[in-house]
């Protein structure tokens, strides 16, 4: 089995996830007492979250890269970023260590694909939403992306860091969401990337029929083909 390395803390709360079903994951092919071989950091958000209100993303990638390297350090065989919008610093990181990053973005588009979907809608942070590190890399394999109006991207941030991030599920704000889905399925989304490690605590596959991409279960099941290879 080789070992994960996880590059934790933002948030603490979707990076806890990551930790339950990769071991989960674990467990259900392998049974018994077998878990995951894990190599985790987790970095104070807070600091993070300062550094990209200012814009400084040098700095935030220094962070990030060092921790990374205590990573590899410790053994991990591969790299999860565990949050989507710090892929912005994806390439960075990459330069700096020797282990491959398992990127978020590009086991996402190979569930889409592998779903025949062609159309799909991203919810994110403002970042992850507008900016092309993340909307690009889908692009690349083939997948037409629809994003929301500009005032429904401001309550789809507003509520990851607001609410989310601090464990936080509000029904009004669920019902917005749907409301944003909804949208963007009659703007012909076949189905919706939650593209924010977080969204998957408010949102359930049973709130809607529309399909739902949660990133932190895609992510985190490719861990595990990865380990278990």
């Amino acid at each position: 089995m080789k070992t994960i390395g996880l590059l934790g803390g933002m948030s603490w709360e979707s990076t806890s996830l990551y930790y339950q079903l990769i071991n989960s994951g674990i467990n259900r092919r392998l049974s018994g007492l077998h878990s995951a071989k894990i190599a985790m950091v987790s970095v104070n958000f807070y600091e993070l979250e300062q550094l990209m209100a200012q814009g400084n993303w040098d700095r935030i990638a220094e962070i990030l890269v060092a921790s990374c390297l205590k990573i590899e350090a410790a053994g991990a065989d591969v790299l999860l970023i565990c949050t989507n919008t710090m892929h912005k610093v994806a390439e960075q990181i990459q330069a700096a260590i020797s282990i491959p990053i398992l990127h978020l973005a590009d086991a996402t588009a190979q569930k889409i694909r592998s779903d025949n979907k062609k159309t799909i809608g991203l919810l994110g942070t403002r970042i992850t939403m507008e900016e092309d590190f993340y909307r690009g890399r889908l692009t690349r394999h083939g997948i037409e992306v629809v994003l929301p109006e500009d005032s429904d991207m401001d309550i789809i941030h507003n509520v990851i860091f607001d609410e989310l991030c601090k464990g936080k599920c509000i029904e009004n704000s669920r019902n917005e969401y749907l409301r944003i889905i909804n949208d963007l399925h009659t703007r012909g989304a076949e189905g919706i990337v939650l593209g924010c490690t977080e969204i998957g605590i408010l949102i359930k596959p049973q709130d809607t029929e529309i399909t739902l991409y949660d990133t932190t279960l895609i992510h985190a099941e490719a861990a595990v083909e990865f380990a278990l290879r």
